[in-house]
């Protein structure tokens, strides 16, 4: 994977958030491809419960400043990076204070999903995009993981699918177990189809639950890793009928080889 340029696009990255089943792929992988010579970039959100002083974040102002609509309202974008420790792996944070400041990631203090999960769902994905235009970096894979991410895939075939910069750019989705429980906001299909995505495309968000939300993600995808040995059955016909490029679940001490096999015979 010598020179080949990979974004890793992720709602949850170790060792800025706890260890899970995303988080610690969202870490070995782009680390994987960078010990091979590639050339990677990660971008996460910048959640509230993410400690800036220890993790040394900074503000990039020349990225910043942009303002991103989601369901007609501006809300600014604010870029943070950070470096992981003895990595030389540069992390990208999207950050916006409305959406972002707050003590936790996804739920409140009492498990209650956040009523506006789809729209920093949007504005994440948007301001992936954004600053990887104003970076003029063309990633050969963007490599998608979480389903807080799982909007960039519909965004970049429909928003951005004009934008020369990412013509030859593939996409991958991993597909894990960990979701969530119930709905996010009843009104997420108005909220994508304003912005100019086909209703037809995006019908399964009328009912925004989890296996909704990355069914949605792998129809928009060119290529899909089942990232989870205990995927549901539901998950795990969908991705098998849906006639794009997949990889099985792979265990920890085998995925390097199978990733890159894939990578480089699926994908690129």
């Amino acid at each position: 994977m010598e020179d080949k340029r990979i974004l890793y696009v992720s709602s949850e990255v170790v060792p800025y958030l706890a260890e899970n089943e995303v988080s610690n792929m969202s870490y070995d992988v782009p680390k994987m491809i960078n010990d091979q010579g590639g050339q990677i970039r990660i971008f996460m959100p910048r959640y509230g419960n993410i400690n800036e002083r220890r993790h040394q974040l900074h503000e990039v102002i020349r990225l910043s400043g942009m303002n991103l609509v989601v369901n007609d309202l501006d809300m600014p974008l604010i870029i943070k990076v950070a470096s992981i420790p003895k990595e030389r792996i540069q992390v990208y944070f999207i950050d916006n204070d409305e959406y972002f400041k707050r003590k936790a990631t996804f739920t409140d203090e009492e498990g209650v999903l956040y009523p506006d999960n789809d729209e920093r769902a949007i504005f994440f994905a948007k301001g992936v995009v954004e600053t990887v235009k104003k970076l003029n970096w063309v990633p050969d894979i963007i490599h998608v993981h979480g389903w807080l991410a799982g909007m960039l895939p519909v965004y970049m075939k429909h928003f951005y699918k004009d934008e020369a910069l990412f013509s030859d750019t593939k996409i991958v989705t991993s597909v894990y177990t960990s979701g969530f429980e119930g709905n996010l906001d009843m009104e997420m299909m108005k909220k994508v189809a304003f912005d100019g995505v086909p209703k037809e495309s995006i019908e399964l968000l009328a009912t925004p639950n989890y296996e909704n939300i990355m069914k949605t993600s792998i129809m928009h995808s060119d290529a899909v890793i089942v990232g989870s040995h205990d995927l549901p059955s539901d998950l795990t016909k969908f991705i098998e009928s849906s006639g794009k490029p997949f990889l099985p679940f792979a265990a920890k001490d085998k995925f390097a080889e199978a990733y890159t096999d894939f990578y480089k015979n699926q994908v690129l």
